[in-house]
């Protein structure tokens, strides 16, 4: 089979990854059977070569020996792939590649290869996964594009499933910002081929999130169909690819529960939106509470859980102009995160999510006071007392900050815009 590949189209990929695609094909993207093959032969390329009497020694499943059996099928298939990526319909990811998210490594079963359209670097960058119901309620609506939209504004990238209700509001907040800078936060992970557009009606969702700069991926191979068993696999992806998951609002019988499990196994914090007690359509999240997951009622106490995680867990920050920039130097990639520091916030209603993007260019002599101001307010004598500033030399730079624009006076107390 070897020699098959060499004879096949002029390749832009390599023998191995063309064995990869192979073998993918073969065992019908069933990531136990793949991982089976390579663990056992050694290599993709070993194991493409290897009889269908050797496949069968290893209990691989009937349907996949007799696709085994058929190469002239498979090289079909993989020359099709191969052309796809020549006219740039799609792009391809493999596990061994820098380009390939390193977050998905650490799950138990990393697909060995994403397809993906639009902006592949979104996939190195911080994300939180935002989830829920499909027929979320109008409140659960709003709330949910809030969040994503906050999130997105402060630097992460929003990470859902591109399906019907909470998933397509997430989208969408992410994907409206008043600041070009921050558009194009967002990705979805599909349940089906990369080529298949499903739910059909999402059309102009797919084609806003790449246009704008997002990206979408997907581990199966193209024209895959939807179906049940595609789904679980693609909030497994949508788990491994973040660092936290949000629910807004999930029944009990809800998929994205799920996702917050799945969440949960990888060792990362889910949180949940509190709804009332009688909103069976918020049942699922308050199940998730009882169990142990973080309530939340503003996406700042999300950035706040999650800064103090990347702390812990050894990433560091780099000033920039207008953002805080987190860089992780974990596995062969680098984390992104632009995002301002984050204080712990007042209780505040969604209706009253009104962050900004906009660059804030705070003089060098004002820094050192503009950087002990927070969102919720300090008075002028927890000021004076932790800053050490003379009370005239005080004034006169707060004053300095509020005719900036960046921070504003409420009741006596000096807070941030």
């Amino acid at each position: 089979m070897s020699q098959m590949i060499m004879t096949a189209v002029t390749s832009t990929l390599t023998d191995e990854q063309r064995a990869i695609l192979a073998l993918w094909y073969e065992v019908n993207a069933s990531l136990s059977a793949y991982h089976k093959l390579v663990t056992t032969f050694g290599s993709a390329q070993i194991a493409w070569r290897e009889a269908v009497e050797s496949w069968r020694q290893l209990k691989i499943h009937r349907t996949h020996l007799q696709r085994h059996e058929q190469s002239a099928q498979t090289l079909v298939t993989i020359d099709k792939v191969e052309q796809a990526l020549a006219k740039k319909r799609y792009g391809l990811l493999f596990a061994d590649q820098p380009d390939y998210p390193a977050q998905l490594l650490k799950i138990y079963d990393p697909p060995p290869l994403l397809f993906y359209r639009g902006d592949k670097s979104r996939l190195q960058q911080a994300q939180i996964a935002i989830v829920g119901s499909r027929k979320p309620t109008a409140h659960a609506q709003k709330i949910t594009f809030d969040m994503a939209q906050y999130l997105a504004q402060s630097g992460f990238i929003i990470t859902s499933g591109l399906a019907m209700g909470v998933d397509k509001r997430a989208h969408l907040g992410a994907l409206e910002q008043a600041d070009t800078e921050c558009r194009g936060r967002t990705i979805g992970v599909m349940g089906t081929g990369i080529d298949v557009n499903y739910p059909k009606h999402q059309d102009k969702l797919f084609a806003q999130i790449i246009e704008q700069g997002g990206c979408i991926v997907s581990e199966l191979l193209p024209s895959t169909p939807p179906n049940k068993h595609t789904f679980p696999r693609r909030n497994r992806l949508v788990a491994g690819l973040s660092l936290a998951t949000i629910v807004t609002e999930a029944t009990i019988q809800s998929g994205s529960l799920i996702t917050a499990r799945l969440t949960s196994e990888q060792g990362k914090q889910v949180f949940a939106v509190p709804s009332h007690i009688d909103n069976s359509n918020a049942e699922g999240c308050h199940h998730l509470i009882r169990e142990g997951a973080t309530l939340i009622y503003h996406p700042q106490q999300v950035l706040e859980d999650v800064s103090s995680q990347l702390d812990y867990l050894g990433h560091f920050y780099q000033s920039t102009d207008t953002h805080t920039a987190n860089s992780t130097p974990d596995m062969q990639s680098t984390i992104i995160i632009g995002n301002e520091e984050i204080a712990s916030p007042e209780p505040i209603a969604s209706a009253d999510i009104k962050p900004t993007c906009s660059p804030v260019t705070v003089p060098e002599h004002l820094k050192q006071i503009y950087e002990q101001l927070d969102w919720h307010g300090q008075d002028l004598d927890a000021l004076l007392l932790v800053t050490e500033v003379a009370p005239a030399q005080l004034i006169g730079q707060l004053m300095e900050l509020e005719l900036l624009g960046v921070i504003s006076v409420q009741g006596g107390r000096y807070l941030r815009v």
